[in-house]
């Protein structure tokens, strides 16, 4: 699987999307007034206790106070406090290795019994503000690099159960346990796999570093909170240090600044990389040029098309997600219903995990497939989901079809879902009324086409569409018509209807009697 990574960049926001073989699987926008971005790391005040939530409300100088929850404390919460409370009180700065850790807290504990109100804490943000929430923190620190994420307070190596090698699991907590001072603990990703001690090494020492200029900074601390200890990359690199693997063959920038800045980036982490940067200076806008504004405009909407005339639903509400999978009433008449079922959800589940990334969507999604009786094929779409979702980044669970057809997912969210209008103005309305994107509109009608010619076995068809939408069908020696006559072997008429709006069209046979699709 090819990956590409195509980034617009303006002076209000940088837009940033990821290509899995041509198709749109993530679109991220940063807007240059984003705070509290997922990562970062707060010195801030104890604003209210609330013993009933177990949690605590904290002053991040947000319009919503931020939310930390008793589970989120960490299990080093009481050595974080300890030490932030004798740096803060100290004028002398203490050796982080030489500061003795206690005990870790009471997992089942009460939050009132380790947190008072107006007490200094430091917290990072787990989650960004999402609709009237304020954001979500934790206080379990922790600072991720490409190859290891730093743990202050914890003396703990875990290594990626995503590494399958027993032997490289071994190799890599041997190298880590040697390496790391003492009061850190280190997670080991993935992409550690086949690095060398020195690579590792020299990582650790950077996240390291950071971690000490907070250190340094508590110890001299004489300003108001809250105050901004670590700044999380901003969405671009941290993308690329999160997924840039082997498998990509291109990073595209519109922007000299940001290519500058990537290039840099790629030079000090994996310097091999450095030629699959190319810097975009065409007429057209890149998102233009690679496709990516038409998948948009036709992945964004409430109807999402999928194969064969069969499409899914994705409805919002204030608890969940709702998905529903139709067929769109087209039958493969070789196959019998089951087996047309099973194709349609097969396409649907693919599809509606692409959706998840796409739209970052979070919490808990219903997904209602189509009847199917078999239980093997029941069994084989929760797999089809579960392979489907597996390049997801987000933590998720999915749970095996229920007696009722429906599926249920949960799917972290840690970022306001991506909600894009892709509705345009009607034409033929004087700007007072929407239609849908009308780059869609020839897709639809070669699907419907490709649908009468393959399955009604039609061998003429005439075509009846909006002057405008006639002419365009018709350009060129080679035009859109003729090369859906030499593909679906039909002949393919096209007849301008000026009563017709811009988007209606219809198909007849030749009878002159209208097909119904």
């Amino acid at each position: 699987m090819s990956k590409e990574l195509i980034i617009s960049a303006n002076s209000s926001e940088v837009n940033i999307a990821l290509l899995e073989d041509k198709g749109l699987v993530e679109l991220n926008k940063e807007r240059s007034s984003t705070k509290f971005a997922v990562g970062d790391v707060y010195l801030a005040k104890v604003k209210k206790i609330v013993s009933g939530l177990n949690a605590v409300f904290v002053d991040l100088g947000y319009e919503k106070d931020a939310f930390l929850h008793y589970h989120d404390l960490g299990p080093q919460f009481s050595s974080l406090s300890k030490f932030l409370s004798s740096a803060l009180s100290s004028n002398k700065t203490v050796n982080f290795n030489s500061f003795e850790c206690i005990p870790d807290i009471d997992k089942n504990g009460n939050i009132s019994d380790v947190i008072k109100s107006g007490q200094y804490i430091l917290v990072q943000v787990a989650k960004e503000p999402i609709s009237t929430k304020g954001p979500r923190l934790s206080s379990e620190i922790s600072i991720a690099g490409r190859n290891i994420v730093l743990i202050p307070f914890s003396d703990t190596v875990s290594i990626s159960k995503k590494i399958e090698s027993y032997d490289e699991k071994q190799r890599l907590k041997q190298i880590i346990t040697n390496i790391k001072p003492k009061n850190y603990g280190v997670i080991v990703r993935t992409v550690a796999v086949g690095h060398s001690v020195a690579e590792l090494e020299e990582e650790l020492k950077g996240l390291i570093e950071k971690w000490e200029t907070v250190v340094q900074t508590l110890f001299s601390f004489r300003t108001q909170t809250p105050k901004l200890m670590i700044s999380e990359l901003d969405r671009i690199t941290s993308t690329l240090r999160d997924i840039l693997n082997p498998s990509f063959s291109s990073i595209v920038v519109d922007t000299k600044e940001i290519y500058n800045e990537i290039n840099e980036y790629l030079h000090n982490i994996v310097p091999d990389k450095e030629k699959i940067l190319k810097h975009y200076t065409g007429a057209i806008p890149v998102f233009e040029h690679y496709g990516v504004e038409k998948q948009i405009r036709s992945l964004f909407g409430r109807h999402v098309a999928i194969k064969n005339g069969a499409y899914i639903i994705i409805e919002h509400t204030e608890a969940l997600h709702v998905i529903d999978v139709n067929s769109g009433n087209r039958t493969k008449f070789e196959k019998d219903q089951e087996s047309n079922a099973f194709d349609v959800n097969n396409s649907a589940a693919i599809e509606i995990a692409r959706q998840l990334r796409l739209r970052d969507m979070g919490g808990i999604i219903v997904v209602d497939f189509i009847d199917m009786k078999d239980p093997e094929n029941k069994n084989k779409l929760f797999e089809v989901l579960k392979q489907a979702m597996s390049e997801d980044r987000a933590k998720h669970n999915i749970l095996p079809l229920s007696k009722f057809g429906l599926m249920q997912i949960t799917r972290q969210r840690v970022r306001p879902e991506n909600n894009i209008h892709n509705m345009e103005v009607c034409p033929c309305c004087s700007g007072k009324g929407e239609i849908s994107p009308s780059v869609n509109l020839v897709e639809k009608m070669a699907d419907d086409v490709n649908h009468i010619s393959k399955v009604l076995k039609k061998k003429t068809v005439t075509l009846m569409v909006h002057p405008f939408v006639a002419g365009f069908l018709k350009k060129g020696i080679l035009s859109i018509a003729c090369k859906w006559t030499i593909k679906n072997k039909m002949l393919v008429k096209v007849k301008a209807i000026s009563s017709y709006n811009y988007l209606e069209y219809r198909f007849l046979d030749a009878n002159g009697d209208e097909i119904a699709l």
